[in-house]
């Protein structure tokens, strides 16, 4: 039986602000997203953060904000970042950083308290998929130490078993949870090494940064 996906805060290695959403003809995600806190005009109110890069971030506020309105969010407890609202639309609010932010520190915990579990980072690169005796090139469009969301104009049997091999990351083997046009949602048979997949970031954001200086 299929999984319904389930939309958790998506963290961008991108340098610019997550782009307006693309409009879904139906809500079918289950959504647990992170929380922040925000002070706007001296008062602190929550916030949903949808997804987050180094140039600024998606949320669902509970009150309306204005286009242009100064705010600030705390990302991590005692550290606020500041910026400026672009754009309202569907309840969703598109958030410009004053200056760009590291999105990869921003994901270490306080302290020399344990590392949990990276959330699902958003990234752009080939992943060749081997279903049976298949081998099918998909792209890759999120990754988490626990699955991959991938892209895939060849159908993949939802249920069945599959290797997903990213460059420069070990072969991992996974079962295909949900579909969602063509769309698939992978999960691991184990977690990726954390500091294997840390490492495999920091390559992914230093050639984002390549391109977007040629």
């Amino acid at each position: 039986m299929q999984e319904q996906p389930v939309e958790t805060t998506l963290y961008s290695l991108a340098p610019s602000a997550p782009s307006r959403p693309e409009r879904r003809s139906s809500e079918r995600f289950l959504s647990l997203l992170r929380v922040g806190a925000m002070v706007v005009d001296s008062r602190r109110e929550l916030c949903l953060i949808r997804n987050i890069s180094a140039g600024g971030m998606m949320i669902r506020a509970y009150s309306p904000i204005s286009v242009g309105t100064p705010l600030e969010i705390e990302l991590k407890q005692g550290d606020p970042v500041s910026g400026v609202v672009q754009w309202a639309e569907d309840g969703l609010t598109g958030i410009t950083f004053d200056a760009p932010i590291d999105v990869l520190s921003l994901l270490a915990p306080p302290g020399d308290g344990p590392r949990p579990r990276l959330p699902r980072i958003e990234v752009e690169c080939t992943a060749w998929v081997r279903q049976e005796s298949e081998v099918i090139r998909t792209r890759a469009e999120n990754i988490s130490q626990g699955g991959i969301r991938i892209e895939s104009a060849v159908p993949l049997l939802v249920g069945g078993d599959v290797v997903i091999t990213l460059p420069g990351l070990t072969p991992a083997a996974g079962v295909v949870k949900w579909r969602d046009g063509d769309a698939y949602g992978v999960a691991f048979n184990r977690a990726l090494v954390l500091s294997e997949l840390v490492q495999w970031l920091k390559d992914q954001q230093q050639e984002q940064r390549r391109r977007v200086a040629v």
